[in-house]
């Protein structure tokens, strides 16, 4: 990431609020001068094109048999051709925009722009992405609710944009993906080194939930494949005799009630970050209790295993588990339903290919260990002392991880409004950027949400 820049010579001041000062040499257009819209159907052959708020525009995997039967009739389906920006209507505002990396199909729900000759698409990907341009999409958007707007085409193309030279368009793209190349790089090295220490807390976990913490002790056959031997004074039982499947819907949320989605709760950890304030959900959702466990049933294999804090309300793919009897430590079942043995077992329970669901019909069934309530808590206390410096750590690296990413913003931010002068750059023999560098800069989650390719109908 080294380089040598400076500032431009001359600025101009200008009235956009999120681009104050811009080199002298640079416009503002409108974004109708520089993309026309794109309404090209009858293409039923092309591929299948997505907007993701954390990958852009790709190919949009067909393996899932729900998706194939929604998207039967492709001839209402926009034709973007390769280099066309495309985004989602209801997204934009946070950053569901990107570049067709090929001919293909969009879904009619969102808008496809065709860039005129003045125009880089790459460096609009860009621009479009940061922070201030964002905030911009909101005001321009329009809906009944907040969170519901809808930046339409009349909207786009009144908005302002930056215009460098179309050359100097060019040396940023190829600067700013020079620099994401080497950021994706680190960010990939600190991403294994997690996966490594989150190996080893599972291993340290599994040993404890299934062998105890004694190492001396007896042990016997479990006759559960998933447990193998046990303390030969510890019980299975399955667990829906010790845990119930509360089912309660809703379509409200009351004052105190948090709000819970899968993209909140995060993989083989504890944490989760709650939504609080009254929260615009379109479907019904589940109502949770504190104490409650939740347990995240689409994707299993992400480890989506948390213990409420407080009453509240979450999305469907979540079971709400609540202990019913008293030999056993919500605690202790908390860790032992997010353990490697444990997730392993249901995930290989799951239907569906790109969106595989575990039910509890099999997870209730599941033996589970029963160590006695004294034992549990030692068990709990001792996973928490023995783990500590390894989540600190791990704690540590996601920090860093945050850091170049937010680094990243800021890089991508001064670039495309001027306020660092990349002309001069010249990429060295290390700063060559292929697709499979820039992927890890993609959120390592492999939870995607569903798209809004039905937002239509």
């Amino acid at each position: 990431m080294k380089s040598r820049l400076s500032f431009y010579g001359e600025y101009n001041d200008t009235k956009l609020p999120w681009a104050p000062k811009l080199p002298s040499h640079w416009q503002i257009w409108r974004n109708g001068k520089l993309f026309g819209q794109r309404i090209e159907t009858g293409y039923p052959e092309l591929p299948i094109l997505e907007v993701s708020l954390r990958t852009g525009v790709r190919v949009r995997d067909m393996s899932n048999i729900k998706r194939k039967q929604v998207m039967s009739d492709k001839e209402k389906y926009k034709r973007a051709v390769k280099g066309d920006i495309a985004y989602n209507m209801m997204r934009m505002w946070q950053g569901a925009v990107g570049i067709a990396p090929v001919d293909g199909l969009i879904s009619p729900a969102y808008v496809v722009a065709r860039p005129f000759r003045e125009a880089n698409s790459s460096y609009y990907s860009y621009l479009f992405r940061t922070a201030d341009y964002k905030d911009e999409v909101n005001k321009y958007s329009r809906g009944i609710v907040s969170d519901r707007n809808r930046l339409y085409w009349d909207e786009f193309k009144q908005m302002p944009s930056i215009v460098p030279p179309h050359d100097e368009q060019d040396k940023i793209v190829t600067y700013l993906r020079a620099q994401d190349a080497h950021i994706a790089r680190f960010i990939k090295i600190k991403r294994e080194l997690i996966d490594l220490l989150n190996e080893q807390k599972q291993t340290l976990i599994h040993q404890a939930v299934t062998k105890g913490i004694n190492p001396n002790v007896e042990l016997k056959p479990s006759g559960v494949d998933w447990l193998g031997n046990i303390p030969e004074h510890w019980k299975t039982r399955r667990l829906k005799f010790v845990a119930d499947n509360i089912s309660e819907q809703t379509n409200t949320q009351k004052p105190d009630e948090v709000y819970l989605a899968l993209e909140h709760v995060e993989s083989w950890s504890s944490s989760f970050n709650p939504l609080k304030g009254n929260v615009p959900f379109a479907s019904t959702v589940k109502r949770f209790n504190e104490g409650d466990l939740l347990f995240g049933k689409l994707r299993p294999y992400l480890a989506k295993v948390v213990q409420a804090l407080q009453n509240g309300v979450c999305v469907g793919e979540f079971l709400v588990i609540r202990s019913k009897d008293k030999e056993i430590s919500t605690d202790f079942l908390e860790i032992l339903l997010r353990s490697r043995g444990f997730i392993q077992l249901v995930n290989c329970s799951t239907v569906g290919a790109k969106m595989p669901r575990a039910d509890w019909a099999f997870i209730g069934n599941v033996r589970i260990p029963l160590p006695d309530l004294d034992e549990q808590f030692r068990i709990v206390k001792t996973i928490a002392h023995e783990t500590q410096s390894i989540s600190s750590t791990i704690d540590r690296i996601k920090k860093e991880i945050e850091l170049l990413i937010e680094y990243r913003e800021n890089l991508i931010a001064n670039a495309v409004t001027g306020q660092i002068d990349v002309r001069n750059w010249q990429p060295g023999p290390d700063d060559e950027a292929a697709d499979s560098d820039l992927s890890a800069l993609t959120v390592d989650d492999e939870l995607m949400e569903e798209e809004y390719e039905d937002e239509h109908n």
